[in-house]
């Protein structure tokens, strides 16, 4: 929109004017061309190594600014980020970070290369597509059959609402990663199912029944779903190995645990 443009314009003249300042990068609804009048604008503002080093001593890498000053109820969301920081995104990156540059547009750059770099966040190789497909079916088994087993079975309501929605979320990956489809936060996930190209049959519903009751019966009916949908499962004597890497092990070999990939 209009206004959107305008108030970019605005913030990307200040903020090049900024020594350290090396690219403006816009993300979120208004790169996307899915804004509402009221949205604000989300900004990755990339500045040298040494003064994002700086930033993270000060603990300054996110804020927002110009409240009200270009329309109402508008602001600027920024994100601070660095050729060091996007060259280990691109390595490493969680899903919601990958999934932030998706339809990035670069407004200002004296970087050679950047919008390159930047589509080459949100590519994996097959080899780790299928990598998380596993992890996410044994988060799913786990969480689905063994703890939402012991919650009921001692009456644990905290476990029981808590291994529901691990399950939930577990499943959902599952089926996001089968689709090569990033996950971009919690509250997308619904809406992202819903305009997956292939979804089990019968998953939405089987999926907000654990939610809403978390009930083991569904929680078993959920996890043959996805078992009998995937044409390669996790052989299930890799189940607890593979949860133990993913959830016990991270803090020794540096990885995300697989809820945060």
């Amino acid at each position: 929109m209009e206004h959107h443009e305008a108030a970019l314009a605005r913030y990307v003249s200040d903020a090049g004017a900024q020594e350290a300042t090396l690219a403006v990068v816009l993300v979120g609804s208004v790169a996307r061309g899915t804004e509402r009048p009221d949205s604000d604008l989300d900004v990755y503002l990339v500045v040298d190594d040494a003064a994002w080093d700086a930033a993270a001593r000060e603990n300054r890498l996110a804020w927002s600014e110009r409240h009200d000053e270009d329309y109402p109820g508008g602001y600027v969301d920024v994100k601070l980020a660095s050729p060091r920081y996007l060259d280990a995104a691109a390595d490493r990156a969680d899903d919601p970070t990958r999934a932030s540059f998706a339809g990035a547009r670069v407004v200002f750059s004296a970087l050679p290369g950047l919008e390159d770099s930047i589509t080459a966040l949100a590519v994996l190789p097959e080899q780790e597509w299928d990598r998380r497909v596993d992890a996410h079916l044994a988060q799913a088994r786990l969480h689905g059959r063994y703890f939402l087993g012991q919650a009921h079975a001692s009456g644990d309501e905290f476990l029981r609402r808590h291994a529901a929605l691990h399950l939930a979320l577990a499943a959902a990956r599952c089926v996001l990663a089968a689709n090569r489809t990033l996950l971009r936060g919690p509250k997308y996930v619904t809406d992202t199912l819903r305009t997956l190209p292939d979804l089990p049959a019968g998953f939405m519903t089987l999926w907000q029944q654990v939610i809403a009751r978390a009930d083991p019966a569904d929680a078993a009916a959920l996890i043959g779903l996805l078992e009998g949908w995937l044409p390669r499962v996790l052989p299930r004597e890799e189940t607890l190995s593979t949860f133990i890497r993913d959830n016990e092990l991270p803090w020794l070999t540096g990885a995300l645990p697989a809820e945060y990939y």
